[in-house]
């Protein structure tokens, strides 16, 4: 039999989803690897990787995926940190999210769904591969010429 959390022990879990919106990803990479759950999950399902990617923090997303964080949750509304990453325009992230192997198609608003809903054609090109070269980069340049 487990014990209840204290009030105290509550409130100190709830701040590290406050660590996942501000994109601290120093404090909380610090607190996961003390013992604090890679994929802990508030009561609507939001992982910290969820909240990260929704809020577009790219380094925070890279320190929970390098700590494990798994790239196939689900939140109760359907949605997975990938769809929450297209549907906010985030391609740093996207990109982070594709290349530790999360699934474009997964969840039933997968992010595939949020791109064609929302008319992210951008989006879409990038879930399907299609990677263009960001805007003022040298090959961006070269595409011009």
């Amino acid at each position: 039999m487990t014990s209840a959390l204290t009030e105290q022990e509550l409130s100190f879990l709830r701040s590290m989803f406050d660590l996942a919106r501000s994109g601290d990803a120093s404090r909380l990479g610090a607190c996961i690897d003390d013992g604090v759950p890679v994929n802990l999950t508030n009561g609507a399902g939001d992982s910290l990787l969820i909240l990260a990617a929704y809020h577009c923090h790219p380094d925070t997303v890279r320190a929970l995926l390098a700590r494990g964080a798994d790239t196939g949750r689900v939140n109760d509304r359907g949605q997975t940190a990938l769809g929450a990453a297209v549907f906010r325009r985030s391609r740093p992230v996207v990109e982070l999210l594709l290349d530790a192997g999360a699934d474009p198609a997964l969840g039933p608003r997968s992010a595939v769904d949020v791109a064609r809903f929302f008319d992210l054609p951008e989006m879409l090109a990038l879930l399907q591969g299609v990677r263009a070269p960001e805007p003022g980069s040298t090959a961006a340049a070269a595409t011009r010429d």
